[in-house]
């Protein structure tokens, strides 16, 4: 056998440095990997730690905060429900644990309503109320416009039924407004006494009256900014004429009008005008005037300035001033006036929906 010659050992020495070093690698790599995987075990194990932790704390802070939070408002609530009575007692007291007792009434629109929301709401009302009431009319007998300008004049300060016993015997005598122009003031204020104020009212029809006579030719003119240049003319007195007279549709923002609007939220304002305008740019113009009519029908008949009769109300659920009146079913009913309740109406000639309805008309003055 013949000896290995220089090249061939040192190819040998090459491949075993060679094979010895990719041991070693292949060592390293293997090792690193080991580490790699325990060390993210640890690294993670930390934070479950103090994530577990950070829960554990919150729990522990939330009740904390709940009980101050329900400490502070409390009271408020107490104060609130003291103002509420119709609140339901055993409701309204009970309370949970470190919670302020909660009321319970009638459903009621949301705090913060959006403008969406009530106008939707306020229709809605509206045609409730147009269901209840489909026979709604101006409750003044007037057979002209002329009747109907002076009897609103007359009705401040009274009820309509007391102005539609007084009118037929004004205008029995003084039928047309040269007539009443004429007329000797304390012969009409002896017909007018029983309206009340009747006075100041005797010298605002006969001042309507000459001003019909000398500047209209003695006709009651059409539009508002000649109605409300009158005497004794307002905006209110304009819109029920040219409403039911001329049929211009027209707010008529009376005191129950004004009462009711407020009661349900529609408006915050005290001044007539604002609550016209206010109102209006709820409705479409073309509702105006029954929306009126309906507003002001259940205001006199459900809807009342001292004790309402929420018991008995058709739009109790839209109501947010529900529980203010008495909310007894029972109760409620005994307290429904004219036709709801089986009493007649204020006109004495009302128009034939309203009788077909089995309503009655109210009796001439002075009768039993």
């Amino acid at each position: 056998m013949g000896e290995q010659g220089p090249d061939g050992g040192r190819k040998s020495a090459k491949a075993t440095k060679k094979a010895a070093l990719v041991e070693r690698v292949t060592a390293e790599k293997d090792a690193v990997k080991k580490a790699a995987k325990k060390t993210p075990a640890k690294k993670t194990a930390a934070p479950a730690k103090k994530a577990i932790a950070k829960k554990a704390t919150a729990k522990k802070a939330t009740p904390a905060k709940k009980s101050t939070s329900a400490r502070k408002t409390a009271p408020v609530a107490k104060r609130a429900a003291a103002k509420k009575p119709a609140v339901a007692p055993k409701k309204a007291t009970a309370a949970v644990e470190d919670v302020a007792p909660a009321k319970t009434v009638a459903a009621r629109p949301p705090r913060g309503e959006s403008r969406t929301a009530l106008v939707r709401r306020a229709r809605r009302i509206n045609r409730e109320l147009a269901e209840v009431y489909p026979y709604a009319h101006p409750e003044l007998d007037f057979e002209n416009p002329f009747q109907l300008v002076v009897a609103t004049v007359l009705s401040a300060q009274t009820t309509d039924l007391r102005v539609n016993q007084t009118t037929p015997a004004l205008f029995a005598k003084y039928p047309t407004p040269e007539d009443l122009a004429a007329a000797n003031p304390e012969e009409v204020e002896e017909i007018l006494r029983p309206t009340g104020f009747f006075r100041a009212k005797t010298k605002s029809v006969i001042g309507l009256s000459k001003a019909l006579a000398e500047d209209f030719g003695g006709e009651v003119p059409g539009r508002l900014e000649d109605l409300v240049k009158l005497p004794g003319v307002g905006r209110k007195t304009a819109f029920v004429v040219l409403g039911n007279a001329f049929g211009r549709p027209g707010i008529t923002v009376d005191t129950h009008f004004q009462r009711l609007v407020r009661r349900w939220e529609w408006t915050a304002e005290t001044d007539p005008d604002k609550i016209e305008a206010a109102v209006g740019a709820l409705f479409p113009k073309s509702d105006w005037t029954d929306l009126s009519h309906h507003v002001i029908w259940h205001g006199r008949r459900i809807c009342h300035a001292r004790k309402p009769a929420c018991g008995a109300c058709p739009i109790a659920p839209l109501c947010p001033a529900y529980g203010e009146g008495e909310t007894d079913p029972e109760k409620a009913r005994k307290l429904l006036k004219y036709e709801k309740g089986g009493f007649p109406g204020q006109r004495l000639n009302p128009p034939r929906a309203y009788l077909d309805a089995g309503g009655k008309p109210a009796p001439p003055l002075g009768s039993a």
